[in-house]
């Protein structure tokens, strides 16, 4: 079976993506699925290419036990065509998915994170860099509940 490409998407590449990352590796890696998938995030600008994840992300994670290892990188054309799944982290982020590429062919299901947040469908993932360390605990936990259901529709779709 070929890996399962899945790529998280924010605006600057340095919050809510990596941690979306990181925190979904961890959930696949505790379900014994890590060799099925290839799992990565980029941001829909460049301000941030090459740098490390906020400093607030990466110790809100690291208190779960989840490490980031991620540098901050552009969302290109040739995603739309190399991943299965690409999750946006805010309305705003996935009409820039289309909108950037339109003319963009692509076989990768583009989707709201939140879309797997039962009790908030449709929701945004917000922005915690212009708040304190309590926005960073509270995104923590909504991609947490939202990468377990991610992975199950993901299972169902994939039959693994």
């Amino acid at each position: 079976m070929n890996q399962i490409n899945v790529l998280f998407v924010c605006l600057g590449n340095i919050c809510r993506s990596p941690m979306a990352e990181g925190i979904f590796k961890n959930v696949v890696e505790r379900e014994g699925l890590a060799h099925h998938f290839n799992i990565d995030s980029a941001g829909t600008s460049t301000y941030h290419i090459g740098e490390n994840p906020d400093i607030r992300a990466i110790e809100t994670c690291g208190k779960k036990g989840v490490i980031l290892r991620h540098k901050g990188k552009e969302f290109k054309a040739t995603d739309l065509q190399q991943q299965h799944y690409i999750l946006a982290m805010d309305k705003s982020n996935f009409a820039n998915i289309s909108r950037v590429f339109p003319d963009v062919p692509f076989p990768a299901k583009v989707l709201l994170m939140r879309d797997f947040d039962e009790e908030f469908k449709g929701k945004d993932v917000p922005d915690p860099y212009y708040g304190g360390m309590d926005g960073f605990s509270d995104v923590f936990e909504m991609l947490e509940r939202s990468s377990y259901e991610l992975l199950s529709y993901i299972r169902r779709e994939h039959s693994i």
